[in-house]
């Protein structure tokens, strides 16, 4: 078995929940940040930079203060590597005390210090109005979605906190703020969400990744069209095909909306 294995596996043994539902426990979450430095859900930031890195420094020849909020940064890497690409006003925020305690630490060291992590719950974000221009999320929407029941037609407890932290991102971007979500969601599940009336944002959809393919969706706040369709609409489902190394990866845990994979 080669290193890249023996590594996955022991991350698998040491970190990962037996059942999807203990991504809800904070304590699950407290725990496993204790003892693990690094994981990234969903592909590193190098896999979907050619997809985000535009969106938030459109002109690269010009200065660009970009305000960014990443929500549930846990452990990741996203925030160091958009300061590396000229991203630097960043706020991340988690609802660990243990993993924002570790990343302030681990910025600090680095000498990232107009990074700002901060401990909030996305569903309550402790934030004005329109305050920044972008809104990143990685995984973390994913999170809300492991009891969530039949994923055409969600819990009622699950929809109203999807649409609590919807509308708080909708809320702290500004007029023309884009919010942007990389996850395993489908585009027939998660766009009747993301287009709900209450929202004005439009509706991109890009994807990336080796045989199975994450999504990234750019919702842009204020560009609404009147064709963008919206709740009780449902659409094709896809056929995927995951490649042997995708399905030893803990990212598999959150692929619970699919009935039959299909290559």
């Amino acid at each position: 078995m080669g290193t890249n294995q023996n590594t996955k596996s022991a991350h698998n043994e040491s970190v990962a929940p037996a059942t999807a539902l203990a991504y809800l426990d904070p304590k699950y979450w407290d725990e496993r940040f204790s003892k693990e430095e690094h994981y990234e859900w969903f592909k590193d930031y190098s896999h979907f930079r050619h997809l985000i890195l535009p969106l938030l420094k459109p002109d690269s020849s010009v200065a660009w203060n970009v305000i960014v909020l990443e929500l549930g940064s846990g452990n990741s890497k996203l925030s160091e590597e958009l300061y590396n690409d000229g991203i630097t006003h960043i706020t991340c925020i988690d609802l660990s005390a243990v993993a924002v305690e570790k990343m302030q630490r681990r910025l600090r060291l680095k000498g990232m210090k107009e990074i700002k992590v901060l401990e909030a719950d996305m569903l309550d974000m402790p934030f004005g109005n329109e305050c920044f221009d972008v809104v990143v999320e990685k995984g973390t929407m994913d999170v809300l979605f492991v009891d969530g029941g039949d994923p055409w037609n969600p819990q009622p407890s699950t929809r109203a906190k999807v649409m609590a932290m919807l509308e708080g991102v909708h809320r702290v971007l500004k007029k023309d703020g884009i919010f942007v979500s990389v996850t395993f969601g489908q585009p027939h599940f998660r766009r009747p969400l993301f287009s709900a009336p209450e929202f004005t944002w439009s509706f991109e959809c890009s994807t990336f990744g080796d045989g199975f393919h994450y999504f990234l969706y750019t919702l842009r706040k204020g560009r609404r069209l009147p064709s963008d369709k919206g709740e009780g609409e449902r659409f094709d489902e896809p056929s995927i095909c995951l490649l042997q190394d995708e399905l030893e990866g803990e990212d598999y845990m959150f692929r619970t909306d699919v009935d039959e994979l299909n290559c």
